[in-house]
């Protein structure tokens, strides 16, 4: 991308209506725009880096065995009520409406029920199980509050998976597998030092469940964190009886703020019974399969690590999900032949997809702090200067220093 053609800005002001870090810097940046509270649009270089997290789970997710498909936003209300989970008084965040004939519908903040319901088509004995399903997709909550910015919208893109499986040891077995692929996850986003395995309340869900906190002075939940063991306990379940049955000493505690980075719950078969999905084992008993779910917030997550990888400067993307790898800055003005061409070879032998091409008329002070608050991870800067010392300029957002490499260097460095 040169960024002469890029349409998104970016702001000098900060949006008076937002109090959120992570909103302020994706909007100021033209990564997002707000259309109301809540719900964001993403713009090129905002979608870039939801795309490469998605990439990074789908990765990951395929490892286990997952299947990637996706489903319908729109739920069936005679659906929900089998789970008795239509109710408002049950489940308080959903979204409601009618067709144009009178049919009431729900508009997905989950998918339990619809994937159970269309899986009974699937599966029908042992041979047909362990199933592993997943998706990216728009999920919508009525949440009463949102002032976290993109960590807590009314609208979000969320990776949800499923699992179905024979026994509860086969899902005991996944879902443990699971566990590590979250921290794999976390790691490779660049947040895995400070993201916890909580024990937490199921919620809507189940009576109890596992979530995935990452300690930020923006979460909107407090945990008590055991540094040692990585391992946490929301404040909701924070009782002598759940620090006991996780072997943990109240005085290793440490008592932080944290944000949901991710959840895991079991449902044990009672939900594939009630919505009719069983199996004939191999001794032609009807049984019903063993089900779990698999929540990560995309959206969130670059909420997230936008709050937590940033500094004075603007952002610090992690290479893997950073919308470009390298920020080439051409300097001087355009009818400098020779800068421009070294821009040009640098930018192509990098690939259009993984460069931000600053082909600008403007000053180099613009330049240069409009890059660092952009965060790209690598930035490369060929002015007359530089080329006279026989290279041009590399600086890693990370680092303070730059060095000039020489061209023929440059081609090792990629």
């Amino acid at each position: 991308m040169r960024q002469s053609k890029l349409f998104s800005k970016i702001r000098k002001e900060i949006p008076k209506d937002e109090v959120s870090k992570n909103a302020q810097l994706l909007i100021r940046g033209g990564f997002i725009y707000k259309e109301m509270a809540g719900v964001y649009v993403l713009l090129p270089l905002g979608i870039r880096v939801i795309e490469n997290i998605k990439q990074i789970v789908r990765e990951e997710m395929n490892a286990l065995g997952g299947q990637e498909l996706l489903m319908t936003t729109l739920q069936r209300k005679e659906l929900w009520e089998e789970t008795d989970r239509w109710d408002d008084k049950k489940v308080d965040v959903w979204f409601k409406s009618r067709l144009k004939n009178d049919v009431e519908i729900g508009f997905g903040w989950s998918h339990e029920e619809p994937i159970t319901k269309m899986l009974i088509n699937y599966i029908e004995s042992f041979r047909d199980l362990p199933v592993y399903v997943y998706q990216f997709q728009n999920k919508l909550r009525n949440e009463l509050r949102a002032k976290s910015g993109i960590m807590r919208g009314r609208e979000f893109i969320m990776k949800d998976l499923y699992s179905y499986s024979r026994t509860e040891e086969d899902h005991k077995l996944f879902y443990d597998s699971v566990i590590e692929a979250y921290h794999r996850i976390f790691r490779r986003l660049g947040i895995g030092e400070d993201t916890f395995l909580t024990f937490a309340s199921g919620g809507a869900f189940t009576q109890f469940s596992h979530e995935f906190q990452t300690i930020t002075d923006a979460g909107e939940d407090v945990v008590y964190v055991d540094r040692r063991k990585k391992i946490a306990i929301n404040e909701e379940v924070f009782t002598d009886d759940v620090t006991q049955q996780l072997n943990l000493d109240r005085n290793n505690l440490e008592k932080v703020k944290a944000s949901e980075s991710g959840n895991i719950f079991s449902f044990g078969g009672k939900k594939c019974e009630d919505l009719g999905l069983l199996y004939t084992d191999k001794d032609g008993k009807k049984k019903p399969v063993i089900l779990g779910s698999y929540g990560l917030g995309i959206t969130r997550l670059m909420g997230i690590i936008v709050e937590k990888l940033s500094d004075e400067k603007g952002m610090i993307w992690p290479e893997e999900i950073a919308p470009y790898r390298a920020h080439i800055i051409a300097l001087g003005e355009q009818k400098d032949e020779q800068v421009q061409k070294i821009s040009e070879e640098i930018y192509t032998a990098f690939g259009e997809e993984k460069a931000l091409l600053d082909d600008r008329d403007v000053r180099a002070g613009e330049k240069f702090a409009e890059a660092d608050f952009l965060g790209l991870p690598l930035r490369i800067v060929v002015s007359k200067r530089s080329l006279s010392e026989g290279g041009v300029e590399v600086k890693l957002r990370t680092e303070k220093e730059s060095k000039i490499i020489p061209l023929e260097e440059i081609k090792k460095l990629l």
